[in-house]
């Protein structure tokens, strides 16, 4: 790490740029054009900028004001923007490529004039910061800007300056989660380019570690669930539609520059496959080392052939990257709502327990009512998605510009400007579903050692007064021991669920609903309205986290937990939903810590799982940092598919996080 690096670093964690920021007493101006909105809140925005920058800032385009102005239901998010859009023709050269595209679409002048009118706002932010940086003697800077103004970016700096720039212009339009795509692959050119002329790889290390600090600048103010939930996801390696490896010099240099920084971002997923080298495993290890709960794997011979299974075009498929979390979408072609409603089998199971276990003759009659619960929830959702359908009737030609048929049409994502238009439903708490069925199996219509009317009693009473019995439960199958009983289950629950939910239309035209085995933050929120469950879980209990083994199970080993959750057919459920394991820390200190968990890695990718994010983590650290936060302002955990600053969270977050079960090798 170079002394710019290091200066640069050192000023962002100590925070204190956060209290300089101003907050704006915006006037309400609502044009009469919709079209015109969200141009009119850059343009706000963009005159209010200070455009502050700070020491070894070589990118700028910084937040000073703290808040926005209103845009009710512009918002948009969890796209990978079309960045070879802005690489190839710079700032200036969008706006003209754009105004171009109005002359071919007349009719569409509606949609263009929203757009340009909003390039504009950033062309002219772009100038007075270019304008502020040459004043303060950053001429880097202050030339960067006036090149990438006048032409395409001609090399790796330059690409970077537009990248940061573009995106301050998402945010402000409220894009709310602006993923990074496949970095290695649309920066690699001007990568090479630098190289060609000169750089050495040292000094574009140190140009990707200042990038990758500046991306850390504003995270307090970006719009999530909790603070580090930013989407700000980039994808390293991965097949081309070539089937060649990705992989390059580039995405070392990734590697490397989020190993030294130790950064909340951006969150690094990679992209691996059967034939993947474990050498590559091994080098992705040392960076979940480091405590950060990234790199997260997808797998390419799951992800690829799932998403083509639900009608994506192979050319679109094989460039999939993640969402803000751990979605798997399209580039650049995709308005897919990923996220937008869950599924939530822990009260389905619970619903069928109290309502028709008494009637059930034995478990497949019983099973039967549980997926019965799975479809009637699916039925609500539809009909929810409907009303959120209705009430999309806000445009945001800003951001549509960067959503490539959209752009080319002159078409909003509201009236179906984009390629694919489909829903994701995540599969929230699979394992404590699957546990429940388990233990209804074997204890009641096996062993018959809890009757059906003992068992809804002591759900009905939270197990005020069951305790042998919640004992019985707690030690019944789970999932993650690898036992034939909970593998059936959990295959069958997921076919079943898979078979309902994929390819059913969601209302929009050629668009369709797929399944996922992921929460996202609703494995605290909306565990806290179902009562007790069959698997000895108490009413209100979080469940674990996107697909995972239940809290407080103590399953025979990771081996045994990831044959256990690969043995449902996955390329079913590829709306994504990680298997998150908890590793303690001292594992990595050991000197074959690394390998092994690298071989586990390998191992979990060959037996077909889809998607992996581990989190090396010490339970007394935790809870020391929940005491003594003062001690511990850097300290970041993985919380869903996202990491963040563990002081940052909500208090409901971090229990649940100290809470999971924590293996070894």
């Amino acid at each position: 790490m170079t002394d710019k690096v290091k200066e640069f670093l050192a000023f962002h964690r100590k925070r204190e740029y956060r209290k300089t920021r101003r907050t704006i007493d915006f006037e309400k101006i609502e044009p009469e054009d919709l079209n015109m909105w969200p141009a009119t809140v850059m343009k706000q925005v963009s005159e209010a900028e200070d455009l502050r920058l700070y020491p070894q800032d070589i990118f700028g385009f910084n937040r000073s004001v703290a808040n926005l102005p209103d845009l009710k239901g512009f918002h948009m998010g969890n796209i990978t923007p079309d960045y070879p859009f802005a690489l190839k023709f710079g700032l200036g050269g969008m706006t003209n490529e754009l105004r171009r595209l109005k002359s071919v679409n007349p009719d569409k002048a509606a949609f263009y004039d929203g757009a340009i009118a909003g390039f504009e706002a950033l062309e002219k932010l772009a100038a007075r910061q270019a304008d502020e940086a040459e004043k303060q003697g950053n001429t880097r800077l202050a030339d960067g800007i006036r090149a990438i103004l006048s032409r395409p970016p001609h090399d790796y700096y330059e690409a970077l300056l537009t990248q940061r720039a573009m995106t301050y212009l998402l945010r402000v339009v409220r894009m709310d989660h602006v993923t990074m795509g496949r970095f290695d692959k649309y920066m690699y050119p001007f990568f090479l380019k630098s190289l060609e002329e000169g750089a050495t790889k040292d000094e574009l290390l140190e140009m990707t570690e200042l990038y990758f600090i500046s991306l850390n600048l504003d995270t307090d103010i970006y719009s999530g669930i909790q603070q580090g939930d930013n989407g700000q996801s980039l994808v390293l390696g991965g097949r081309t539609k070539e089937s060649e490896d990705i992989f390059n010099d580039l995405s070392e240099i990734v590697l490397c520059a989020s190993e030294e920084l130790c950064l909340i971002d951006p969150k690094i997923n990679v992209r691996v496959n059967k034939n993947t080298p474990l050498s590559r495993y091994e080098r992705c290890t040392r960076l979940t080392a480091k405590g950060l709960g990234f790199p997260q794997y997808s797998n390419d011979d799951v992800v690829i052939k799932g998403l083509t299974d639900l009608g994506y075009d192979y050319d679109d498929a094989v460039e999939y990257t993640m969402a803000a979390c751990w979605e798997f979408i399209v580039p650049y072609v995709a308005y897919d709502i990923v996220n937008i409603r869950t599924m939530n089998f822990p009260k389905a199971v619970r619903q069928a327990t109290i309502d028709d276990l008494k009637n059930c003759k034995d478990f497949e009659e019983f099973f039967a009512c549980a997926n019965k619960q799975v479809d009637a929830q699916f039925a609500e959702h539809i009909e929810i998605a409907k009303e959120h359908a209705a009430r999309e009737i806000y445009p945001n030609p800003v951001a549509c510009a960067f959503i490539t048929p959209c752009r080319e049409k002159g078409i909003d994502r509201i009236n179906g400007g984009a390629k694919y238009n489909n829903y994701g439903l995540h599969g929230l708490g699979i394992a404590p579903a699957v546990d429940a069925l388990a233990a209804i199996k074997t204890r009641v219509f096996e062993e018959k050692s809890i009757t059906k009317d003992d068992l809804i009693a002591a759900l009905e009473a939270n197990f005020e007064g069951w305790g042998e019995l919640r004992s019985l439960l707690l030690s019944s199958p789970k999932m993650g021991n690898n036992e034939d009983v909970t593998n059936d289950i959990a295959v069958r629950l997921m076919d079943h669920f898979a078979s309902v939910v994929n390819g059913t239309p969601n209302g929009k035209k050629g668009a369709i609903w797929r399944a996922g085995t992921g929460g996202s933050m609703d494995y605290v929120y909306m565990a806290r309205g179902v009562g007790a469950t069959a698997d000895g879980r108490k009413a209100d209990e979080p469940y674990p986290s996107s697909f995972s083994p239940s809290i407080g199970v103590k399953a025979n080993g990771l081996i045994s937990v990831i044959s256990s959750f690969t043995k449902p057919h996955l390329v079913k459920t590829v709306n994504g939903g990680p298997l998150t394991i908890e590793i303690h820390e001292t594992v990595f200190n050991h000197p074959d810590g690394i390998p092994k968990v690298a071989m586990l890695v390998q191992n979990f990718i060959r037996l077909g799982g889809h998607q992996l994010q581990l989190n090396a983590i010490a339970r007394e650290k935790l809870l020391d940092a929940q005491a003594h936060p003062e001690n511990y302002p850097d300290l970041i955990v993985r919380v869903w598919g996202w990491s963040g600053y563990f002081n940052e969270l909500d208090l409901c977050f971090q229990n649940q996080i100290i809470s999971r079960t924590e293996y070894g090798i």
